[in-house]
């Protein structure tokens, strides 16, 4: 699986190197550290704002005595769109404000709910434990 990522990773990091030189030449060294660090700023605090949301509404649902699935869900993507956030460059800055916005995050969620249901249906769904299976 790593091996699988590796690339990957190399490719994203390269493009994100290179998207970060072109826009430090189109707006200056300052701008764009500056463009960076208000929008690491801003998104994190709209992430922990979402977040907030999303965990008053978890805690509601077990209330009410509901699994918050859908909440998790939305609670791991707003953590992930964090971290894009923290890392300071363009594409991940992108995709990181896609999934603060619920419309985009629900899209990404419909689609990771159907990788889920596909795994499970696959028979993967199962854990391993050394040699048992949970």
């Amino acid at each position: 699986m790593i091996a699988r990522l590796l690339p990957l990773f190399a490719i994203i990091s390269l493009t994100e190197l290179m998207l970060l030189v072109k826009v430090g030449t189109y707006i200056g060294v300052l701008n764009t550290v500056l463009l960076v660090i208000i929008t690491a700023t801003i998104g994190v605090s709209i992430a922990r704002y979402q977040g907030m949301q999303t965990l008053q509404r978890a805690r509601q649902s077990l209330v009410e005595r509901k699994i918050p699935a859908n909440e998790v869900l939305d609670g791991f993507l707003i953590l992930i769109a964090a971290l894009f956030l923290i890392t300071p460059v363009v594409l991940t800055d992108t995709t990181g404000f896609l999934l603060l916005i619920p419309a985009s995050r629900h899209v990404v969620k419909m689609w990771l709910i159907k990788k889920i249901q596909n795994w499970i249906n696959r028979g993967r769904g199962e854990i391993r434990v050394g040699r048992w299976n949970l």
